[in-house]
């Protein structure tokens, strides 16, 4: 169904036929029409989560000191200016307000029609309150998080009844740097405000707040590119300045390296990066200098553990080397290495399609992944098939129900894990076939 189309043309038909669909669904019957995928998947969320959508729940609100300290803190405060100056204005006219959350779905800012924004204080919908998915239930705050997309929810949409007279549209905010959810940026209003070109039109802001943050960062290199100057005309060998993310703003005796993958809370001193081997690191004012060892070093056994046990977050830690390391993953990046983990044999481009996108046709999206995947872990992974290395021990830690693996992918791969592992108990034992 066309919800965006039909609301335009007649939001009261709209909102009593969503109204139906969400009464069947939750009901477990066959429904008029079915939920849009997006919708649908939130609701399976929420009913395995045990949220109750006849009961309309408030969070504790956030101190003013601490939202103050999350607002000073986030890097949402530097495009403000932005999502006001593109939304703001219009979202006063049109009868909605301008929400900002953090990565945990915490109201920061909230801005835009006074009567409207009376309105959401009586649902909650307030500065401090704790609009996750999982909280207040399928919502234009906390789905967008989840789902890592733009998302409308429209009327009866919403998981939890009370929210059935509003409509939202929430897009992502993530950090070009490393690609981190950083926040939510949502217009919501009343049903009767709803237009179909409300999404495109808050996706597209969000898009030019990311921009600013490239432009911010691009100006941030050039400032390290001048510390590191002089540092780097007193070095013989191989070296680099890298910010405290990995991004190169100067090389000095090798080819230009335009990121460098640094393991998460990497101490000065020696280490064994995937790019070059051993090395040593020693802090500069907003970043790293990174030499390179004349002579490589045989590596260490190594031990990789895939930690996969959370509901949002995920995280790979290798031990080996010159020490331990751990690197959050991206959600695809953390189905990638699970499928992997499953198939030590191997898995070819066209499998690893089938599994996660099931169409084993885009082959060229898992390679431009799997390139990525490879900056950090290196020549721990082979590929022609992609694979671990034969020599690495590879461990993966699982959540305790199986239904909560990865629960926010949609690949089909994992769909099928999950169903099976319910019943056999462990989620390794329901291995794919085809396209080796």
């Amino acid at each position: 169904m066309d919800v965006a189309h039909l609301a335009a043309v007649d939001t009261t038909r709209a909102a009593r036929v969503l109204s139906e669909v969400r009464s069947a669904a939750l009901a477990g019957q066959r429904a008029p029409v079915a939920p849009r995928p997006v919708i649908g998947q939130s609701w399976e969320r929420m009913l395995r989560r045990g949220v109750d959508p006849d009961r309309d729940v408030r969070s504790e609100l956030l101190s003013r000191e601490e939202v103050r300290r999350r607002r000073e803190s986030s890097r949402l405060r530097h495009v403000l200016p932005v999502l006001r100056e593109g939304l703001l204005s219009v979202a006063d006219v049109a009868h909605h307000i301008m929400v900002v959350a953090d990565e945990e779905g915490r109201v920061l800012w909230r801005e835009g029609s006074a009567p409207v924004l009376r309105k959401a204080d009586g649902l909650g919908f307030e500065v401090g309150a704790d609009w996750r998915e999982d909280v207040v239930g399928t919502n234009g705050v906390g789905t967008p998080a989840v789902a890592r997309r733009p998302v409308q929810v429209f009327a009866s949409e919403h998981f939890v009844r009370s929210h059935a007279a509003w409509t939202c549209a929430g897009a992502p905010i993530t950090d070009p740097r490393d690609g981190r959810l950083i926040g939510v940026v949502d217009v919501s209003g009343p049903l009767e405000t709803m237009h179909p070109a409300t999404l495109a039109w808050v996706d597209s802001v969000a898009k030019l707040a990311e921009a600013r943050l490239r432009e911010m960062h691009l100006e941030s290199l050039e400032r390290l590119r001048a510390v590191a100057a002089p540092v780097l005309a007193r070095i013989d060998g191989r070296a680099l300045v890298t910010d405290r993310h990995g991004w190169t703003a100067a090389v000095t005796g090798m080819p230009y390296v335009r990121r460098l993958t640094l393991p998460e809370s990497v101490p000065a001193g020696p280490r064994w990066l995937p790019a070059l081997g051993p090395c040593s690191l020693e802090p500069l004012a907003g970043g790293w200098l990174v030499r390179a060892a004349d002579e490589p070093a045989a590596r260490d056994a190594t031990r990789i553990v895939l930690d996969l046990r959370g509901p949002r977050r995920w995280s790979v830690e290798v031990s080996g080397g010159a020490g331990p390391w751990t690197r959050e993953l991206s959600p695809r990046h953390a189905e990638l290495l699970y499928l992997l983990a499953v198939h030590r044999a191997g898995r070819s481009a066209a499998g690893l399609a089938q599994d996660v996108f099931g169409d084993p046709a885009r082959r060229v999206t898992v390679r431009a992944e799997m390139s990525r995947v490879r900056r950090y872990l290196g020549g721990l992974l082979e590929h022609r098939p992609y694979r671990f290395a034969d020599d690495a021990e590879v461990d993966v830690l699982l959540p305790d129900d199986p239904r909560d693996l990865l629960p926010r992918s949609t690949a089909p791969a994992l769909g099928r894990y999950r169903a099976s592992a319910a019943g056999a108990g462990d989620p390794r034992t329901a291995a794919p076939t085809g396209y080796g």
